[in-house]
């Protein structure tokens, strides 16, 4: 039996999760990983030993839905539920049942001042005791049948982890200051593999982006980033069901690029179907790449043993607010570019195009009037595909309170609508 309760903790070396990523209102251990309680804190840990999660388990704590969860990165983001559930909770604003709280300046449209709460920030104190406490136990040979895995938790302190983070960006090249939004479908768990630097623009409002000029990576570094990658993620890589080929506008580096290194990647990692669920493979793509790319990228993407997301920054369908924001675009263009992510999702049945539009406070009238008559007049087959992210300007200092407006053109738009939060790996 692996799950005993000796003295004050509760061990459990090895649990099952669902084998593939659903969604539910409660916090999921997708996968296999490892459990300790105390009283008041369950710890939940990957393969490696790495500590993944902390949850509260004390009447006082929030709620039993909330959570913190340690990133690849080493940030200790903050699952909140929020002040506020049904169709105009947290579910319609992001589509899933929580809303991550980071711990550095982003984007959100709310924000829980989680760190003033005693009660939260606790778990970080009680995770240090726990710590201490099974060096305790492994000196003193308690918990016999968690030896292996006290050793492995052990093995892994803040320093390392802190290290480890630093290790992970030396592979890839850089740290990536921004996911694409489709990767909460995997709870932003992905792989990291840049084939390309750079961006084709240059937009003044962009907060994330590098000024680097585009630039592919060769097929050697592409292998030798798995290589790396491979050995970097160690036992805890079969837990990953997504592969992110970055960094700001891979769609730009081709077809054989792209498809090099997701057949590549798909081999050496592991990657399987599971339960019926493809593994996810997301790109983000620029107005210009994406009008770029023929059909044989889409027809190859989609035989590809993924099923693909690929992420299109059009920000705006009104020509001053283009300008205003220094996106050197036209508006003929990004209309262009909206239809055909429209023909794409409703051609394919392994490859989603979805776009991202800018929203604030500041922005021309104009702006918010022709994106949602360009929504409510989107000609879809499919309208559960290629979802419409609204992105709210970091500057917009009134980030709430665009929700009613948001709420209006969701229920008009013929295509699902969504708040993009800008999350970091």
């Amino acid at each position: 039996m692996d799950f005993l309760k000796p003295q004050h903790l509760m061990i459990s070396v090895r649990k099952e999760g669902p084998d593939k990523f659903i969604k539910q209102r409660f916090p999921f251990r997708f996968g296999e990983y490892s459990e300790i309680k105390t009283r008041d804190f369950e710890f939940c840990f990957n393969l490696n030993g790495e500590i993944k999660s902390i949850r509260g388990l004390s009447p006082d704590w929030p709620h039993p839905a909330e959570q913190f969860k340690r990133t690849v990165g080493n940030d200790w983001v903050y699952y909140t539920v929020g002040d506020k559930g049904g169709h105009d909770g947290i579910v319609s604003w992001t589509g899933e049942y929580y809303l991550p709280c980071l711990p550095y300046a982003s984007n959100p449209v709310w924000e829980i001042k989680y760190y003033s709460n005693p009660v939260i920030m606790n778990a970080m104190a009680e995770w240090s005791q726990l710590f201490a406490g099974l060096y305790t136990a492994d000196s003193k040979g308690l918990y016999p049948y968690a030896k292996d895995l006290i050793r492995r938790i052990l093995a892994n302190d803040d320093r390392v982890l802190h290290e480890r983070s630093k290790r992970l960006n030396r592979i890839i090249g850089n740290r990536l200051t921004v996911l694409p939004p489709d990767t909460r479908h995997v709870d932003y768990e992905i792989v990291p593999l840049n084939i390309a630097d750079g961006c084709l623009y240059h937009c003044k409002f962009c907060c994330v982006k590098t000024d680097r000029k585009f630039q592919r990576r060769s097929k050697e570094n592409i292998n030798k980033q798995i290589a790396a990658l491979k050995n970097h993620f160690g036992l805890d890589i079969v837990n990953y069901h997504a592969l992110f080929l970055g960094n700001h506008d891979a769609l730009a580096a081709g077809e054989a690029l792209i498809c090099f290194a997701a057949k590549k990647a798909y081999q050496t990692f592991g990657f399987r179907n599971r339960s019926g669920q493809r593994p996810f493979l997301y790109l983000f793509g620029s107005v210009g790449s994406f009008l770029k790319s023929g059909q044989t990228l889409f027809e190859q993407l989609n035989r590809l043993p993924f099923y693909t997301y690929i992420n299109i920054g059009f920000e705006s369908i009104d020509a001053k607010t283009l300008t205003d924001i220094g996106k050197p675009v036209k508006t003929e263009q990004v209309k262009e570019a909206f239809e055909k992510m429209i023909e794409i999702n409703d051609a394919f049945d392994r490859v989603e195009i979805t776009g991202n539009f800018i929203a604030g406070d500041n922005l021309p009238p104009a702006h918010e009037a022709s994106l949602a008559d360009l929504l409510k007049k989107a000609n879809t087959k499919r309208k559960s595909k290629g979802a419409v992210y609204l992105s709210p300007l970091k500057e917009s200092p009134k980030k709430r309170e665009l929700l009613p407006e948001f709420y209006k053109i969701k229920q008009e738009s013929s295509l699902p609508v969504f708040i993009y939060l800008i999350q970091r790996l």
